[in-house]
């Protein structure tokens, strides 16, 4: 088998705060192949955005650092590499479509010089040829009249068109590998649907792997081959995406998937939240994260921390419950 495109090993990050040192990613391990889509679900505070913002070592230092792991990208070790060539890569190898576009562009200029950018900055691409490479992206995301929203301002697009200028910057320079953090939360629900089967569509054309996060499993069910579930910071399972929806194994798994509304026909069904508030990062216990809102939870649970370990062929949980 060929090598991963992307190999997360051992990733920690931490910030210093009032409160503390908060962990918020730890000892996270992942792979991910060309051309696939990885989800990365979980909670707000379960680490999947910082996750993102460490592979494109984006972590403001201070008050955060990666102080340990391996991200091997393309067999190049990102957190190795001084800032000049990380520059390079940002942008151009590896894009990433932030939550909410309006923070991520810059009002005072067009959205096709910044869509545009990327071309003439990483190509050498004179600003010609890249607005015109602009135009053609506004018209690939389905923008209407491309040619004249190239001269645009991003207050004068609509949230749903932001997004796929969002996109179109992500794609000018064709890059192996997107990440997309909860690019439809700021939408309509009528437009999210839109968007992910644009962005999956052209991830699909230029054959790039695409790391989707995400709190909704609606969202995973239908566009990702694989989940990755964190919790606390922490990996807590990972399958393909059809196995976990049907066999899901750690309770923290068990307990999103309760709690997602169902259009099956049966009225009986309710919902069941999970009980208690996500974990205080400053002050994890020193078993399992998930182990105060467990109801399975053991002495063993609560005082020493489950590894992965695989359970099924490609699925992975950290948890000491039996299934």
């Amino acid at each position: 088998m060929a090598a991963p495109l992307l190999s997360v090993r051992g990733l920690t990050t931490r910030f210093r705060t009032e409160r503390g040192t908060v962990t918020a990613v730890d000892d996270v391990s992942f792979d991910v192949n060309a051309g696939e889509t990885v989800a990365i679900v979980g909670e707000s505070g379960s680490g999947k955005s910082v996750t993102a913002l460490s592979i494109l070592r984006l972590i403001p230092d201070p008050p955060g650092k990666i102080i340990g792991g391996e991200i091997l990208f393309d067999g190049t070790d990102l957190v190795k590499l001084d800032d000049r060539s990380i520059r390079a890569i940002r942008g151009n190898r590896i894009a990433m479509i932030f939550q909410e576009p309006m923070s991520s562009l810059n009002p005072a200029i067009t959205v096709g010089r910044q869509i545009g950018e990327p071309v003439n900055l990483h190509r050498g691409t004179p600003w010609s040829g890249a607005l015109e490479r602009a135009r053609e992206l506004l018209g690939l995301v389905r923008i209407p009249d491309a040619a004249a929203r190239v001269n645009a301002y991003p207050h004068q697009f609509s949230g749903g068109m932001r997004q796929r200028a969002m996109i179109a910057m992500a794609l000018a320079c064709e890059p192996q590998l997107i990440i997309a953090d909860e690019p439809t939360t700021a939408l309509d629900v009528t437009v999210q649907a839109q968007i992910l089967d644009l962005l999956q569509d052209l991830a699909r054309q230029a054959n790039s792997a695409l790391i989707l996060i995400t709190h909704d499993l609606g969202v995973v069910a239908r566009y990702a081959n694989r989940v990755i579930v964190m919790y606390g910071g922490r990996v807590v399972e990972t399958a393909p995406a059809a196995q976990l929806y049907a066999t899901p194994s750690h309770p923290y798994t068990r307990g999103l998937m309760a709690s997602i509304p169902r259009l099956d026909g049966d009225t009986r069904r309710r919902l069941v939240p999970i009980e208690g508030s996500p974990p205080d990062l400053s002050a994890l216990p020193p078993g399992c994260a998930f182990a105060p809102r467990c109801k399975l939870a053991s002495d063993r649970c609560r005082s020493e921390r489950p590894l992965l370990r695989e359970i099924a062929p490609n699925h992975h949980k950290a948890c000491f419950v039996d299934d």
